[in-house]
């Protein structure tokens, strides 16, 4: 490692603690009995803390959508063709697809990104990320996906544009991906990294069915047996290089730019949790900064949180991808801040500090 990759895990620091006890300390002189707000409560916290002061008003939020495609497509592990992954870029550019639909409704900025999509002429709208023009990795079942050289530029271009939209404003990131088969090169990534078993990560991805989830394990066991994995004293970007992909390196980058910038990270389900998990074999310290939006229904997606400690904002069976999760999440975030900046105190309020005591007492009765 070298260059903005290296540099960049130098700035990645631990949420600030403090701050997150004199947000809790203002969110308990609120109206309300104490801690009565739940995990939204816990929310402005861990933004706050993220952020490293106690916002005053809305964080400028933005939403980045990766898109590549996957060599080891080829052995039949998705229910749909490869070449529905550049139809689905197109369809971002053009704002059809639910992701675009998500953004707007929570006033979001989104970014489409080429990553490596194969067939992908220069689309008005998306922003080429791609690396010597290489439009997808190679089948990982026969050798690495992609070079350690190559996934080093990926993650770096990631860095780069939250450089980018920070310079810009942003204060928050959602994370979503779009490529077929994807899900399988992030079954192997969290089975490499955690050293678990396939038939424990693999899940049905975009609908395949039962053969197809056999299939889908026995691929990924070959995979990992092609590449020697998992191996303990393999680096976290050398098993990105092996049985990872384009757009899964580069949203490293994002999360990895982002932490280093203080921007909460909003993490969409299961692909964009494969590449939490590999920042955060980078940047240990950068788990502070991700919130897991959503729990998908993919197996492998329970054993990332798990290692991740990170517990969901919502569950609503998504299994599409596209940062879905990480726009329905937003508005959540919202809300925490305007507790926050908006809610009357007992002070302010006229209200005594006895009838503070009452609600405490009523809330636990």
């Amino acid at each position: 490692m070298n260059g903005l990759l290296e540099r960049t895990l130098r700035t990645i620091v631990s949420p600030d603690d403090a701050v997150a006890v004199r947000t809790r300390h203002l969110l308990d002189a609120k109206t309300k009995p104490t801690g009565s707000l739940g995990r939204l409560e816990e929310l402005a916290c861990r933004l706050a803390a993220i952020r490293g002061s106690v916002p005053r008003g809305p964080l400028r939020p933005a939403i980045v959508v990766a898109a590549a495609d996957h060599g080891v497509a080829a052995r039949g592990v998705s229910a749909f063709p490869r070449e529905v992954t550049a139809q689905m870029l197109a369809n971002f550019a053009a704002g059809g697809a639910a992701i675009c639909v998500l953004a707007r409704e929570a006033d979001a900025r989104l970014v489409v990104v080429d990553a490596g999509v194969e067939a992908a002429a220069a689309i008005r709208g998306v922003r080429d990320e791609t690396v010597n023009r290489i439009r997808g990795t190679r089948d990982f079942t026969t050798g690495p996906a992609m070079s350690s050289e190559l996934a080093v530029a990926m993650i770096e271009r990631g860095i780069a544009l939250a450089h980018e939209l920070a310079d810009d404003g942003i204060e928050i990131l959602g994370l979503g991906e779009m490529g077929i088969a994807n899900s399988t090169a992030a079954s192997a990534l969290v089975a490499a990294l955690l050293r678990a078993d396939p038939g424990m990560v693999c899940g049905p991805g975009t609908g395949l069915d039962a053969a197809g989830i056999e299939r889908k394990i026995a691929v990924v066991r070959e995979g990992l047996a092609a590449n020697g994995l998992p191996r303990p004293d393999a680096e976290p970007v050398d098993v990105l290089a092996a049985v990872g992909g384009l757009e899964i390196a580069f949203l490293v980058g994002v999360i990895l730019g982002a932490t280093g910038r203080r921007l909460p990270v909003l993490l969409d389900g299961f692909i964009t949790g494969a590449a939490a998990l590999a920042a955060a074999r980078l940047a240990p310290a950068g788990v502070g900064s991700m919130v897991a939006a959503s729990r998908s229904p993919e197996p492998g997606h329970t054993l990332v949180l798990d290692a991740l400690g990170l517990e969901p904002l919502l569950d609503l069976r998504l299994r599409l991808g596209e940062g879905a999760g990480a726009a329905l999440a937003l508005p959540l975030a919202h809300a925490a801040i305007a507790i926050l900046s908006d809610m009357a105190t007992f002070e302010a309020a006229g209200v005594s500090e006895r009838t503070k005591a009452t609600f405490a007492v009523s809330s636990d009765a």
